[in-house]
Parts: C-alpha cells; sequence; structure tokens
C-alpha cells in the first residue's frame, strides 16, 4: 500500500507553533529570572545605602560632640551681665519678635544696646555672634537664652552694633 504525499506545509505547521511555545515559555522564564535578579540587587544596594547612612549619622553624631566639647573649653564670660550689651535683631519677619526677645534678655540681667530688624528675615535658626574677645558673654547669653548656636560676629562692623558687645538674631 502506498501513502499519498503529504504536502510540505503540512509537515512543517506543527514545529513552527511548537517553536512559538517554546520560545514564549522561555520569554516568560527570563522575565521572572530578571524580576527575582532585579530584587536581589535592590535589597543589597538598599543595605548598602542603609549602612552609608548609618556611618554618616555616627560620623555627624561624633563630630557633633568634638563641636560640643569644644564649646565647653570657651573661656569665662569676664563682664557682668548687667555691663554686658546686646542688640537684638529680628531675623525671622514676625512684627514684635525682636521687641519681645529684647525683653527676656532683659529679663536675664543684661542691658539692651538697640532693637532693629536684620538685614534678611529668612534666618533658619536664631544665632547669638560676639566681638571679638567677647567669647565668653557670647556662649553665656546662648546658654541663658538657650540658643545653641553662637558665633564669632560675622557680616556686621562695629559701628552697626551701636556699643553692643554681643548680637542676638531671631531665626524661625
Amino acid at each position: 500500500m502506498e501513502l499519498p504525499l503529504q504536502p510540505p506545509d503540512a509537515l512543517i505547521r506543527p514545529w513552527r507553533t511548537a517553536a512559538l511555545v517554546a520560545a514564549s515559555i522561555a520569554l516568560v522564564e527570563l522575565l521572572i529570572l530578571l524580576a527575582i535578579g532585579g530584587m536581589a540587587l535592590a535589597g543589597a544596594v538598599s543595605h548598602r545605602v542603609e549602612r552609608a547612612a548609618a556611618d554618616r549619622a555616627r560620623a555627624t553624631a561624633a563630630q557633633t560632640r568634638h563641636l560640643t566639647h569644644h564649646k565647653t573649653v570657651v573661656q569665662a564670660a569676664k563682664l557682668p551681665r548687667s555691663k554686658t550689651r546686646v542688640l537684638v535683631l529680628n531675623g525671622n519677619g514676625r512684627q514684635g519678635a525682636a521687641a519681645l526677645e529684647a525683653s527676656r534678655v532683659q529679663s536675664h540681667g543684661y542691658r539692651i544696646g538697640g532693637v532693629a530688624n536684620a538685614p534678611s528675615s529668612n534666618y533658619a535658626r536664631s544665632i547669638v555672634m560676639y566681638r571679638p574677645r567677647f567669647a565668653g558673654e557670647g556662649h553665656r547669653l546662648g546658654r541663658d537664652l538657650g540658643i545653641s548656636l553662637v558665633t564669632p560676629l560675622d557680616g556686621m562692623r562695629a559701628g552697626q552694633l551701636h556699643g553692643a558687645q554681643l548680637v542676638v538674631i531671631l531665626g524661625r
């Protein structure tokens, strides 16, 4: 018995379908493997980022401790509060804030050298500045008012202080 020959298309079609199904399965497997690898990589990177952030926080804390320790070695105040003049400047833009702070400064026994607005009204933090040779008085005023940022006079000339040794600039 002789079998009739099948046309060539009939033999190729099942193989083409099988190849497309196999390629589709391989593509899905590849996508799954890429997703798993991406998650593993993200986990490793996030761990490193967290560790770097913790290291930076520790370094900042150590530096802050060092600076705080350094601040405590400042010379003692020579002038009594009653002989120390303070210029109070409003650096936050709230009306009446400098006058209110001046009365608070005065309640600690300081003399008020003047009350005015600061050159700008966008100070983020309150600051105490001191003239040369008055670092002890500046740090004492900072402690009295609860202001931790105490620095030498910067951006102002002695003539602008109206005889004051210290300046308080109010921030937000």
